[in-house]
């Protein structure tokens, strides 16, 4: 569990406060549905169980039992990563809950609602000689290329190998996590950068074949993502947010999931460092 700093407490306040009062929108509460697109290739976030093909995950968990609150349904969707974020201007998501990481260069057209703790994290191949994350500089290490993580690798690369004389790292792209996984496999990339909420998961879908190489490199949170002018569906959905996290429902889902270790004690708003 995190601690909160002042900031953080009163964007906790402002937003638990803005929520006392909310109502679903009319068009949804007349509708009876939730629009919402995932990219469905973060497990343990969100994916296809392989056993099933069902759309299965933490978030899978959480929206569905914040809809059940909401008293509408949803209609699921599926979209590449980098079109997440169009999805929900162009109106097709009403929301977005789908590993994606609170930005402040995606808060001029959006908000979010920050519900998990996370942050970048280093893994090889099993085998792999590397002991220290230090070990990496000058290697080749794959990431989505998507995410915040290219720009936290360069960031920490400039901190970590390039002032003791190591030799920067060379950041390699991939289209999602998968990908990056069987780059890693195949010997085209040396190391891989995930976020450190996917790699339990990744780990015991395959034993013995991944290790983890030092600790998170950086703080930050996955939020729920609402359009700036959709005040209403953002607070009420954080009404419901907050009164699963107090009757222990978002507990449940965390610890289903094996990241109770993530959790936030209040969704808090737009509270990300970066």
């Amino acid at each position: 569990m995190i601690r909160l700093s002042l900031s953080l407490g009163l964007a906790v306040l402002a937003i638990v406060t803005a929520a006392q009062a909310a109502e679903l929108p009319a068009e949804i509460k007349q509708a009876g549905v939730v629009k919402l697109t995932v990219n469905s290739t973060y497990a343990p976030m969100e994916y296809r169980d392989p056993a099933t093909n069902e759309l299965v995950g933490l978030d899978i968990d959480l929206a569905n039992e914040l809809a059940k609150r909401l008293g509408v349904k949803i209609v699921w969707s599926e979209t590449p990563f980098a079109e997440l974020i169009p999805s929900l201007q162009t109106r097709r998501a009403d929301f977005i809950i789908s590993g994606i990481s609170d930005r402040a260069s995606r808060r001029e057209t959006a908000d979010f609602v920050d519900y998990l703790a996370t942050g970048p994290q280093f893994f090889v191949m099993a085998d792999n000689a590397a002991k220290d994350a230090t070990d990496l500089c000058g290697k080749k290490v794959g990431t989505t290329r998507s995410t915040s993580f290219p720009v936290e690798i360069e960031k920490w690369s400039k901190q970590n190998c390039e002032p003791v004389g190591k030799p920067a790292i060379q950041y390699v792209p991939g289209e999602n996590s998968i990908d990056v996984r069987n780059q890693l496999k195949q010997g085209r990339i040396d190391a891989a950068v995930q976020g450190s909420e996917t790699l339990p998961y990744a780990q015991t879908q395959e034993p013995g074949k991944y290790r983890v190489v030092g600790e998170p490199f950086a703080k930050g949170y996955q939020g729920i993502m609402f359009r700036k002018d959709d005040a209403a569906l953002r607070e009420v959905v954080t009404e419901k947010l907050t009164a699963m996290i107090a009757d222990g429902a978002y507990k449940a889902v965390l610890d289903k999931w094996g990241l109770g270790a993530n959790a936030v004690a209040q969704p808090m708003l737009n509270a990300a460092p970066q």
